[in-house]
């Protein structure tokens, strides 16, 4: 959530770097700052009125000791109508409140000033590429095929279960899949992220507190009876840890890791490009998280960039970085690099990771400061990163490793796996 403070110190910054995302927010962002400019005057107004009211309260004491009772009870039919304006300027400023606030869940992450402008992933802008596409046969199969012919995810096995975009992992397919979640957490504890095993379903005010909600309760699956919501990502649960919490300067940075299952609904994914892994409803990732000072929040996006580099150099895969346009780009987040790695049988880029920085925008919605030297209050950083989502990273290591003699194993992930080969 963006600060009213910002946006009225700022105002045409504001609007200019919004239009980046293709929306004309100057209504919205002026509607906020002329509620706060109304909720600034009740407060101004009830706190006179609270100081007279104690005044007043002290006063009549005084008078019906010294015996001067007509001006004590004239000062009681006063404080009587103050505790009347009391209570109706306390509820306009209820309402202004709620007003604002429910104004400014609607106005988006203002776009860092090196965010390109566009309107769809098409103009995303490739920053970094590495790596060889490998040469394959003729006879070169997508993953879906290879899962099949292995025997490794059974697809209808899941739909028979649950559903569509459910697969089921089984023999050296669980196996790879397990070796790949140890192999990510144990790169990033090495890293100097602490582990975390993290709840699988949150409160509405998680959702809140991230940005999920209200932006994205279509994607989520609501648990209605005890109106929870299953996680989307670990980011949710991990950056929630640190709602309403009040850090040190020396604390920070706080680097967390862990590994979950993520569920989303993809209404209205559909055709050739969701088919086998490229998009399911319930699927693992590792994730990684700060919270940083904002004086050093952008340095440690870079260190998350080239840590997530580390891992895909390990792995061998061919894969590019993007920085997101303004179009394209997270509800919460200020500036994205998102991470694709390049399925050679399908031919496209699977995207596997976004690497964002959300500044100020989530701890705003958390209440997560720290206290400066100075001992000001001051809101923290928060970052987010997949390190990594498995699901595409499993398919492109599965048909770019395939061979005429079965699917190689990526050196790095053979003492996790036990073998070197799927056949």
């Amino acid at each position: 959530m963006l600060q009213v403070a910002y946006l009225r110190n700022h105002k045409d910054e504001a609007i200019a770097l919004l239009a980046k995302r293709n929306i004309d927010a100057s209504e919205m962002v002026n509607m906020a700052i002329a509620l706060d400019e109304d909720r600034r005057a009740i407060q101004t107004e009830l706190d006179a009125i609270k100081s007279e009211a104690n005044k007043i309260s002290k006063d009549i004491g005084g008078l019906y000791k010294s015996g001067e009772i007509e001006k004590a009870n004239q000062l009681k039919t006063r404080s009587a109508k103050l505790k009347e304006s009391t209570k109706i300027l306390e509820n306009d400023l209820n309402t202004k409140k709620q007003d604002l606030a429910e104004l400014l869940y609607k106005i988006p992450n203002v776009p860092n000033t090196i965010v390109p402008a566009g309107n769809t992933e098409d103009d995303n802008e490739e920053i970094f590429r590495k790596g060889d596409v490998p040469k394959l046969s003729e006879t070169a199969l997508p993953h879906w095929e290879l899962a099949k012919k292995y025997d490794i995810i059974d697809f209808d096995l899941g739909n028979k279960i649950t559903g569509s975009g459910f697969p089921v992992y089984k023999g050296q397919g669980a196996k790879l899949q397990r070796a790949l979640i140890t192999y990510f957490l144990d790169k990033n504890t090495a890293a100097g992220y602490t582990e975390y095993q993290l709840p699988h379903l949150v409160n509405e005010a998680s959702g809140f507190g991230t940005g999920q909600l209200p932006d994205k309760e279509g994607q989520m699956y609501h648990v209605t009876a005890d109106n929870l919501y299953l996680i989307p990502t670990a980011e949710v649960p991990a950056t929630n840890m640190f709602r309403d919490t009040l850090l040190n300067e020396r604390d920070m940075p706080i680097k967390v890791t862990g590994y979950t299952p993520c569920f989303r609904r993809e209404a209205g994914s559909y055709g050739a490009h969701v088919r086998g892994l490229n998009r399911l409803h319930q699927f693992d990732k590792v994730e990684i998280l700060r919270v940083e000072h904002p004086e050093n929040s952008y340095k440690a996006l870079d260190e998350m960039v080239e840590h997530v580099k580390g891992i895909l150099d390990e792995l061998k895969l061919p894969y590019r970085i993007l920085r997101l346009c303004g179009g394209d780009l997270g509800f919460t987040s200020a500036l994205t690099y998102d991470f694709e790695v390049y399925s050679t049988a399908q031919r496209r880029w699977l995207e596997i990771s976004s690497v964002s920085n959300f500044e100020t925008f989530q701890a705003n919605r958390l209440k997560l400061r720290f206290k400066n030297n100075e001992g000001k209050n001051e809101f923290c950083h928060t970052l987010n990163g997949s390190s990594l989502a498995l699901p595409r990273v499993l398919a492109g290591l599965l048909e770019n490793y395939q061979t005429d003699n079965g699917i190689k194993v990526p050196d790095v992930l053979v003492p996790y796996t036990g073998f070197d080969r799927i056949s």
